[in-house]
């Protein structure tokens, strides 16, 4: 039974043997070293019978190592690279994939048979050579394909593993550059391509270091500066008309209904369903053709809810305020019910009526009180990913903008769209405007919760 004990660790260690060959194999030594210096502790952790606080932390740590610390500077050094289509391997992969593309069929197909001898393939048959069967040739179709064997100044490929045919390259490498057929030299631009005196550049590129020329773009690109900026303002919008909405029904709704504990458990219900599936659920209920708020409550009427850019607006506001006020409703409740009924009770014995009671003595302690929560709903309204794309995809999409980029795109939402949306993905510019999130939401944050130490140190 105690050597079952060791059994996670045992897994755990060959997880990172598997990782360290891995690692070696594709020479990427700084992770190979963190790994080998990682599991050296994690074994000197759990073998030794002292560090018992530290066998209680270390999976915490490690998982934070992991999920947050590596992802955070990951993104850190993508955002001054152009990490992108086109630009997403080393110099040596792309040379390579610029002359494998280069490659153009010169003669007609002929029959081929693919043989093998010491686990090397080849198209000639020869003395130690094994022809292989057409089950061997369907199972190792990928490493075939990829077979090119050097023949009358060029080579034979096969896409079928039975006929090959003569492909000559187009363009030749020497001396870090590419000539092509006519003469024309591309040349290492220093910006991750090879490009000509004409500005033609071949495809695909590698990554290289940009500085901060993703971060100026943002605001010196005209294709990009406009639909940033129109994003960045709906934003703030959003975020603060939520919070303002959300607190606002929450704080009504927890002054009428206080001492009614059924309602108050049934408003609970919209905050207990999941964020994705409500906004699922209200995409179908404000269809334009057969949604029911148009069917049944507008009785047939074609208001193109998700579709016009004003009302996809009102629209994802709408249905965040309705997914968010039960959080709200309850900060209020617990926060009103904190506050000393005798402080209340004195106002009144000093003349004060029910709406002076309530924005002096009540509103300010709810104000201080529930300061933080504010602005931390403030923080994950500005990157509420969930409600906008399930609802509206960010749509609809701006026809004018260059980029892909919709009326009720959030800035998350944008940063989703140039990583992972569209033909072209710009990693690297989307890791820049990540930062640029974070900047903004800690810059509000920080006043926010400035202000709130203000209203505590008030009441």
């Amino acid at each position: 039974m105690r050597a079952l004990r060791f059994l996670p660790l045992a897994v755990a260690d060959a997880l990172a043997v598997y990782g360290l060959v891995a690692l070696g194999g594709q020479r990427s030594w700084w992770m190979f070293a963190l790994l080998l210096a990682g599991t050296v502790a994690v074994n000197a952790i759990y073998l030794s019978k002292r560090a018992v606080p530290a066998k209680y932390l270390a999976p915490g740590i490690v998982l934070l190592l992991i999920y947050q610390v590596y992802v955070v500077l990951y993104t850190g050094y993508a955002a001054f690279t152009n990490y992108g289509d086109g630009h997403n391997a080393t110099k040596s992969d792309a040379v390579a994939a610029i002359l494998a593309a280069s490659e153009v069929k010169t003669g007609e197909s002929r029959p081929i048979r693919v043989v093998e001898k010491d686990g090397e393939l080849g198209f000639q048959s020869g003395p130690g050579w094994r022809a292989l069967p057409y089950a061997e040739i369907v199972a190792r179709q990928a490493e075939i394909v990829k077979l090119r064997v050097p023949a009358e100044g060029g080579v034979l490929k096969t896409a079928d593993g039975v006929t090959a045919a003569l492909y000559r390259p187009t363009l030749t490498y020497s001396g870090d550059t590419f000539t092509d057929t006519a003469g024309t030299v591309y040349r290492d631009d220093g910006r991750g391509a090879f490009t000509s005196a004409g500005g033609r550049s071949l495809s695909p590129g590698w990554k290289v270091f940009v500085g901060a020329e993703n971060f100026t773009s943002v605001l010196t690109n005209a294709e990009i500066r406009g639909p940033f900026l129109g994003v960045l303002v709906w934003t703030f919008v959003f975020a603060a008309l939520s919070v303002a909405l959300s607190f606002g029904f929450g704080l009504v709704l927890a002054l009428i209904l206080d001492g009614y504990r059924v309602y108050r458990s049934l408003l609970v219900f919209p905050y207990a369903f999941p964020a994705f599936m409500a906004a699922l659920l209200w995409q179908g209920l404000l269809n334009t053709d057969h949604g029911f708020v148009n069917e049944v409550l507008l009785g047939g009427a074609t208001v193109p809810w998700l579709s016009d850019p004003w009302l996809a607006r009102l629209s994802v506001l709408a249905v965040n305020v309705w997914i968010g006020f039960p959080y709200m409703f309850l900060i209020c409740t617990g926060a009103l019910q904190a506050v000393p009924r005798q402080l209340a009770e004195a106002a009144q014995v000093d003349g004060a009526g029910p709406w002076r009671v309530l924005a002096s003595v009540r509103l300010p302690l709810l104000l201080a009180s529930t300061a933080p929560a504010l602005v931390a709903t403030f923080a994950f309204n500005f990157n509420n990913f969930n409600v906008i794309y399930m609802l509206t995809g960010g749509g609809p999409r701006d026809a004018g903008a260059p980029i892909d980029v919709g009326s009720t795109d959030l800035l998350i939402s944008l940063v989703y769209k140039l990583a992972f949306g569209g033909s072209s993905r710009d990693y690297g510019l989307a890791c820049a405007v990540s930062i640029l999130i974070f900047a903004v939401i800690a810059a509000v944050s920080l006043a926010g919760f400035r202000r709130a130490r203000r209203l505590e140190a008030a009441a």
